[in-house]
């Protein structure tokens, strides 16, 4: 396994670490300077090993020939063009079998790749193939993979609807909407009225008594 296909799993480290060497190479680099670079934090050594890997540096941190090259190539396009050269010699078998189109393979067909090369998990696989999809942007072939975040997304809490209950009748009330928006809805309302009948009252007296009620109350 010490010589499988590179992997980590914040593959921007890497580009970010080469574009860093773009502007300043140090003399050595080791996983101290990454750790200083503020990159890869507890994982300084896989960056380590993706630049040995494609020959950036050798086994001592040292800047490589090919690298020497490369990293003296101002020109966006140049470099692309330079730094893909290495990728390709770090990638010989996966270019043996796929040619030029191997810059381009879907996720699925990377990580079979990686699976079946180094005998790698599920887990590795993935992080091998977008290790070497960093490559191939830093190479010009193709969009930065984007690790997917959990979703932040919150759901918003609903604004409440406030509603009134009331018993029969004719009248109208407002009821807000989530909106903003108002709409107007019967309701009802019930009057509950209490008589005390004198208990020495005449039949005349009762009748007096409802018939007030009904031309006043109930009729309204």
């Amino acid at each position: 396994m010490a010589d499988s296909h590179p992997y980590i799993s914040g593959v921007k480290n890497i580009s970010e670490m080469v574009r860093h060497l773009r502007k300043a190479f140090p003399g050595t680099i080791s996983s101290d300077t990454v750790k200083k670079l503020g990159l890869a934090p507890k994982n300084e050594s896989y960056v380590i090993n993706a630049l040995q890997f494609v020959g950036i540096i050798d086994a001592d941190g040292k800047k490589t020939d090919e690298a020497k090259k490369v990293f003296s190539i101002h020109k966006d396009e140049d470099f692309n063009n330079g730094f893909s050269q290495l990728v390709k010699k770090a990638y010989q078998t996966l270019f043996d079998l796929h040619g030029e189109d191997a810059w381009k393979l879907e996720a699925d067909e990377l990580i079979t790749f990686f699976r079946n090369t180094d005998e790698t998990s599920h887990a590795i696989g993935i992080r091998q193939a977008n290790t070497f999809k960093v490559f191939a942007s830093l190479s010009g072939h193709r969009e930065l993979p984007t690790s997917k975040a959990p979703s932040s997304k919150k759901s918003t809490p609903k604004a409440k609807t406030h509603k009134k209950e009331t018993a029969k009748g004719s009248k109208t009330i407002i009821n807000p909407t989530e909106k903003g928006e108002t709409k107007t809805k019967d309701f009802g309302l019930t009057v509950r009225v209490e008589i005390n009948l004198p208990a020495d009252g005449t039949k005349e007296t009762y009748d007096n008594i409802f018939k007030s009620i009904k031309e006043n109350l109930i009729n309204e």
